[in-house]
Order: structure tokens, then C-alpha cells, then sequence
């Protein structure tokens, strides 16, 4: 990967560790098992995602 598809990467990952950071900060009492499925299907489709952007960057 070159080193703009890098840092635009790992840009996206702190943006989505911020956001869930200020959720989890305004949401004091437990969400359950509903957080944990979003969570869930973000993790992968941001695996989706990368694994397009590596497949494009051949």
C-alpha cells in the first residue's frame, strides 16, 4: 500500500475509535446486545472495505 492509502487508512480508524469513544462517553447506562451487533457488522465491513482498497492497490 502506498503511503496516501496508508494514512488515509489509519485516518478513517482514529476518526471511528473517536466516535465511539464520544458515544460511549453520552451514553452512560449499557446498550446490550444491540452496540455489540452494530459493532459487529462495522468491524466487518470495514474489513470488507480494506480488503478492496488492498485488492485495488495491486
Amino acid at each position: 500500500m502506498n503511503k496516501t492509502a496508508a494514512t488515509a487508512v489509519t485516518g478513517v480508524a482514529v476518526a471511528m475509535a473517536a466516535g465511539t469513544a464520544a458515544y460511549m462517553m453520552n451514553h452512560k447506562k449499557n446498550p446490550g446486545k444491540k452496540l455489540k451487533q452494530n459493532a459487529t457488522k462495522a468491524i466487518k465491513t470495514l474489513g470488507t472495505v480494506l480488503d478492496s482498497v488492498e485488492y485495488m492497490m495491486r
